[in-house]
C-alpha cells in the first residue's frame, strides 16, 4: 500500500501541488488579490481542459444511447423474451451507429485520481503548518517554497471558513451551499433521460410495461436527481468553501459542456416555459 500512496502522489498530487503553487506565485508577483481563489479556479479550468475530449466523447455517447431507445424499444417488440437474440441485436445496433456501452466508463475513472488530487492540495491549505509542510515537500523548485499560507481572501470571504460555522461567520455564508446544492441540481437535471413514450401501435400489455418502466425510472431518477445536490451541498455546508470554489467551477463548466453536446436535456421543458412567459411579458410590456 506505501507503493501505491508513492506512486498516486509522484504521478497526481505532487504536480497538482506545483501548479497551483506555480500560478499563486504568478499571480502574486503580478500584485493580483486572491491569488489562491484564482489558482483553483485556474488549475480546475486547466484539468478539465485536458479531459475535456473524453468527457465530450463520454457525453456524446450518452445522448446516442438516449437517442437509441426508441429503437431498443421496437427490438424488444421483435425478440420478446428471447434475451440472447435480444442482446445480440442490441449489440449490432450500438455497432451500427459508432456506440461502445464500455466506453463510457473510462473517461469517469480517469478523471478521478486528479480530482481528487485537487481536494486534497486545496484542503492542505487550510490545514495550517501541517499543510503547508505537506506542500513544500513535493515542490519540484526549492524557491517556489511557501513560508507562510497564501491569503485566503478571495472577493471578501475566508476560503478557510465552514458555513456552518454561520453563526459565529455570518448567515451569508449559507448563500455558498445553496448555490452549490442548487448547480449540481441543474447538471443533474441537465442529465436525466427521457421518459419511454407509448406508441399508439403498442398492445395494452407493452403499455402498462412502458408505464411500469417510466415510473421505475421516475422513481430512481428522482432519487438520484434530488439526494445528490442535496449531499453535495451538505459537503458545501460542513467543508471549508475553497472546496465548494472548485467544486462549483467543475459543475459550471459540465454544465456549458453538457449543453453544447445535447442542449438543456430534462430541462428543455421547464426552459421552453420561461420562453414563453418571457415572449408574453415582452408582448404585454
Amino acid at each position: 500500500m506505501p507503493v501505491i500512496g508513492d506512486i498516486y502522489n509522484a504521478l497526481f498530487f505532487a504536480p497538482v501541488v506545483n501548479l497551483i503553487v506555480f500560478v499563486i506565485r504568478l499571480l502574486e508577483t503580478a500584485h493580483i488579490p486572491g491569488a489562491l481563489g484564482f489558482s483553483i479556479i485556474l488549475l480546475t479550468i486547466g484539468i478539465r481542459a485536458l479531459i475535456w475530449p473524453l468527457m465530450s466523447t463520454q457525453m456524446r455517447s450518452a445522448k446516442k444511447m438516449a437517442d437509441l431507445r426508441p429503437h431498443l424499444e421496437e427490438l424488444k417488440k421483435k425478440h420478446g423474451s428471447d434475451k440472447q437474440a435480444m442482446a445480440a441485436a442490441q449489440m449490432a445496433l450500438y455497432k451500427e451507429h459508432g456506440i461502445n456501452p464500455a466506453a463510457g466508463c473510462l473517461p469517469v475513472l480517469i478523471q478521478i485520481p486528479p480530482m481528487i488530487a485537487i481536494y486534497q492540495v486545496i484542503f492542505a491549505f487550510f490545514e495550517g503548518d501541517a499543510g503547508l509542510t505537506k506542500i513544500n515537500n513535493v515542490l519540484y523548485n526549492s524557491s517556489w517554497k511557501l513560508v507562510s499560507i497564501p491569503d485566503l481572501n478571495f472577493f471578501g470571504l475566508n476560503l478557510a471558513i465552514k458555513p456552518s460555522d454561520f453563526q459565529t461567520v455570518g448567515a451569508l455564508v449559507l448563500f455558498v451551499p445553496v448555490v452549490t446544492g442548487l448547480l449540481q441540481l441543474v447538471q443533474a437535471k441537465m442529465m436525466a433521460p427521457k421518459a419511454v413514450k407509448p406508441y399508439p401501435s403498442d398492445s395494452p400489455k407493452e403499455k402498462k410495461e412502458k408505464e411500469s418502466t417510466e415510473d421505475t425510472m421516475v422513481a430512481v431518477q428522482s432519487q438520484m436527481t434530488y439526494l445528490m445536490p442535496v449531499m453535495i451541498g451538505y459537503v458545501a455546508f460542513t467543508f471549508p468553501m475553497g472546496l465548494a470554489l472548485y467544486w462549483n467551477t467543475l459543475t459550471l463548466i459540465g454544465i456549458w459542456q453538457q449543453h453544447r453536446i445535447s442542449g438543456w436535456g430534462g430541462l428543455i421543458d421547464l426552459m421552453q416555459k420561461l420562453k414563453t412567459q418571457n415572449s408574453k411579458l415582452k408582448s404585454t410590456s
